[in-house]
């Protein structure tokens, strides 16, 4: 087993197709598509690529920790209780344990994550 992983933006593999939880949407009608492409630390390391299309839902990480780095697309993440904070290709950013707030798809995006839980 290899200890170096590169994360296939472009992947050409079949993606999980999903949308928000129903007691978690809030506006329009997102869907996602995962590109799971590597899980460690027995089951609670996971990467990969997602992508989401324009609708607006509440985010609730709950124990997990997520790293994201968006590849295309634009986002707006509003932190509750706090100021919306606009994500564009290129940029990265963290969403630690605990994090709740709402997460605003404004053009479809396309992001690398990692999450621990």
């Amino acid at each position: 087993m290899s200890l170096l992983k590169t994360i296939d933006v472009n992947p050409s593999q079949a993606p999980r197709e999903s949308g928000p939880l129903p007691e978690r949407l809030i506006s329009g009608n997102p869907t996602y598509k995962t590109w799971a492409q590597d899980v460690a630390r027995a089951d609670t390391v996971h990467t990969g690529v997602w992508e989401a299309t324009p609708g607006e839902t509440r985010s609730i990480k709950g124990e997990t920790f997520e790293f994201c780095h968006i590849l295309s697309g634009l986002v707006e993440l509003t932190p509750e209780g706090g100021e919306p904070v606009v994500y564009k290709a290129g940029d990265s950013f963290v969403m630690k344990p605990g994090f709740v707030g709402v997460w605003k798809t404004i053009e479809t995006v396309r992001k690398i994550y990692v999450t621990v839980t």
